[in-house]
């Protein structure tokens, strides 16, 4: 039995006063650290807002626009995750400096000069990954996208970039697939056009079912029909859960990471998502290591379990090569293959409504050189020089990943005159390398022939990088882009896409998350030359 004593002393400890004493200590200890390491290990940092206490930067995100106006501050310029915030931190501050999330410090670059110097030139120094809280509790710092850099991220990105090369990533060999996938999508997106009429047709559900096909064939094996239930719950709960992840109270995860594990709202509702989709791809990566036939493999996770056996059988008792791996590995290439894709492609089919005459040349090209009786091929790229300027043109304006990746410093180092810590994390701005007046004329204006020269022939531009640069660049940057190619020119040669009539026209602004996505939008469709079995039927494939 407990004693009355024992008792009496712990209610006494935990009384209010001492709760309030306690924490009013801890702030004290905090603030002093804090301001003495902006006087010591932050002395010579680049410039910046100054921050808030605890919050850094991100104090604004407490206080809403109205009352930030009345105190003479600017609502878009310390919201420190928005383009145009960071934008408007660059002509106050210079093209690098800082501002804090939390305490966190963060180094934002801004310009090609800049990204290219510390990424391909400082490679040992700026290719690591921060260490977000958020990204860590759902990651566990494992897989591609987030792992730290060093030996065990090398190996693992090697092996997936092989093995995904050795099942088609890249080559010719994966086409049949992605136009299964496309003969699927024309097919619906006639049957929902005819369905719904003057109100149109929202493409994100059939792009993203296309595009996330693709990768389930390279790394899972296996195609799902658009209409699987289970497949299409688990394209929502991903998109779901990004969604949660940057645009809810979840953000403040990465400044109280306690905060994850509260049993009501986003927080909740987050955790439900990531059980859900871990039993999902652990019900795959089971249902692989029964069937797995290590003489005749099926894609890429056969081939990371008969990595992973040979490295057992080796005695290699510290291998990376694990189920857990695994498991973050599918869920990276999953994620990231899909949503970064997808969005391209919904770009880029928005700006055909909204400039037709675009549309049109384009599609005048495309009747050229494939004609109207066989489908698109990667083989055709070299010959539709103003189709590929215009994507590029479309991914120029809209860096899917306007951020890239979040980067960080693996040592203390000094660039341009600055000293930049261990441990900073590092946002490469790519959009702001797109947007430069000095690299772009009229860099705000949709003109595809800025990628032709004046015969009409592609030019390439180092300064154009959607997919990064650096060690971190984007390992399915092939994949993309074939992807990217063969759904715009396929749909292209199919339909006429144009605006729903008596619609508000769609914007062109961004939705900003993990990905820069468009608004919802809806399109109709009219089949080319009014014969829908010549556009969509057998010969598609053949």
């Amino acid at each position: 039995m407990v004693s009355s004593s024992f008792i009496l002393i712990c209610s006494s400890a935990l009384s209010l006063p001492n709760i309030v004493a306690s924490f009013l200590f801890l702030l004290v200890y905090y603030l002093v650290s804090f301001y003495q390491k902006q006087r010591t290990v932050y002395k010579n940092i680049p410039p910046g807002p100054k921050p808030w206490p605890v919050v850094g930067n991100f104090g604004n995100f407490f206080v809403p626009p109205s009352v930030r106006t009345k105190i003479g501050d600017q609502p878009n310029s310390t919201n420190a995750i928005e383009i145009e915030a960071l934008s408007h931190q660059a002509r106050i501050y210079g093209n690098i400096h800082s501002l804090f999330i939390g305490s966190q410090l963060i180094v934002v670059l801004h310009g090609f000069d800049l990204i290219r110097d510390a990424l391909l030139n400082h490679p040992e120094v700026f290719s690591d990954r921060p260490d977000i809280p958020l990204v860590t509790i759902l990651t566990k710092r494992k897989g591609i996208v987030f792992a730290p850099y060093g030996p065990v991220w090398k190996k693992q990105r090697k092996f997936c970039h092989t093995t995904l090369r050795n099942f088609g990533l890249g080559k010719l060999s994966l086409e049949p697939c992605i136009q299964q996938g496309l003969a699927n999508v024309k097919r619906e997106l006639l049957r929902l056009n005819e369905e719904r009429g003057s109100a149109g047709v929202n493409l994100t559900t059939l792009i993203s079912n296309s595009v996330s096909n693709v990768i389930c064939s390279l790394i899972l094996g296996q195609c799902f029909h658009h209409e699987d239930v289970e497949f299409r719950t688990m394209i929502r709960l991903m998109e779901h859960g990004l969604k949660i992840c940057v645009n809810s109270p979840a953000v403040l995860i990465n400044i109280f990471p306690l905060l994850y594990y509260l049993p009501f709202g986003v927080f909740k509702e987050l955790r439900q998502v990531e059980r859900d989709i871990t039993v999902f791809l652990k019900r795959i990566i089971a249902k692989h290591r029964n069937t797995l036939d290590p003489d005749s493999p099926r894609d890429l996770t056969d081939m990371y379990l008969i990595e992973m056996l040979a490295q057992q059988a080796a005695g290699e008792d510290d291998s990376s090569f694990t189920d857990d791996y695994l498991f973050y590995v599918i869920g990276d290439l999953f994620i990231a293959g899909t949503d970064t894709t997808t969005n391209s492609i919904l770009w880029f089919l928005l700006y055909m409504i909204t400039y037709p005459d675009v549309q049109d040349k384009a599609q005048a090209e495309i009747d050229q050189v494939v004609g109207k009786h066989r489908v698109p091929s990667m083989t055709d790229k070299g010959s539709l020089p103003f189709t590929e300027a215009t994507i590029m043109e479309v991914q120029r304006l809209h860096s899917v990943v306007p951020l890239a990746i979040p980067h960080m410093t693996s040592q203390t180092t000094v660039f341009r005159g600055y000293t930049i810590p261990k441990g900073t994390v590092i946002f490469p701005n790519l959009w702001s390398v797109h947007r430069d007046p000095t690299l772009w004329e009229d860099a705000d204006s949709f003109k595809p022939t800025r990628f032709l020269d004046h015969d009409g022939n592609l030019l390439r531009k180092e300064y154009f990088i959607p997919f990064g640069i650096g060690r971190r660049v984007c390992m399915g940057e092939q994949l993309a882009k074939m992807e990217l190619f063969l759904t715009v020119t396929t749909l292209l040669q199919a339909f006429k896409f144009r605006h729903p009539e008596g619609k508000p026209p769609p914007t062109l602004k961004e939705r900003f998350g993990l990905t820069m996505a468009p608004y919802p939008f809806s399109v109709c469709v009219t089949p080319r030359g009014g014969n829908k079995e010549a556009d969509l039927g057998n010969s598609d494939l053949a």
